[in-house]
C-alpha cells in the first residue's frame, strides 16, 4: 500500500515564526494513522517567545504551547505517546514540579513514554525548560 498524502506542516499563528531558527512546530503525516512529529516547546509565550522566569510557570508555559499544536492537527494529550524533556541544572525539585504538571494532563490516560536531558541551557536565554512529542491518533 502506498503513501500518497503528503506530510502537513503546521506553524500555528498563536506561537512565534520558527522559520528564521530552521525549524517548523509541527508536522504529521497519515498512513493510516496520523502521526504528528512536535518540535521542542519551551515556556515562550506569543510572538515575542516571552519566557517567565520560574521553571514551573515555563513547564505550564511549554504544555500551553504543545496544547495549541496538538489542537491543530486535531489531536489532544492523550494522542501524545513519546516525550523528551530537556531540563535547564536539572535536580529532584524540578522533577518533582514536572512529575505534577505532567499528573494534571494526563490525569485521565496513560501517562507517555519519556527521556529526560538534563542540559546546562538551552537555545535562547532564560529558556528553562523544553519538551517535544510524537502523537499518533487512528
Amino acid at each position: 500500500m502506498q503513501n500518497t498524502q503528503q506530510p502537513q506542516l503546521i506553524n500555528p499563528t498563536a506561537l512565534f515564526n520558527p522559520s528564521p531558527y530552521g525549524f517548523s512546530h509541527s508536522i504529521s503525516v497519515e498512513n493510516p494513522s496520523k502521526i504528528c512529529f512536535i518540535s521542542g516547546q519551551s515556556g515562550g509565550l506569543g510572538e515575542n517567545h516571552v519566557l517567565a522566569d520560574d521553571f514551573k510557570t515555563q513547564v505550564r508555559d511549554a504544555l500551553k504551547n504543545m496544547e495549541i499544536i496538538l489542537q491543530s492537527h486535531s489531536m489532544t494529550f492523550d494522542h501524545i505517546v513519546k516525550i523528551t524533556l530537556l531540563i535547564v541544572d536539572h535536580h529532584q525539585e524540578k522533577l518533582e514540579i514536572w512529575a505534577e504538571e505532567a499528573k494534571k494532563i494526563w490525569k485521565n490516560s496513560f501517562l507517555p513514554t519519556s527521556t529526560l536531558i538534563p542540559v546546562s541551557q538551552l537555545a535562547l536565554p532564560g529558556m528553562l525548560f523544553e519538551i517535544d512529542a510524537i502523537a499518533v491518533k487512528n
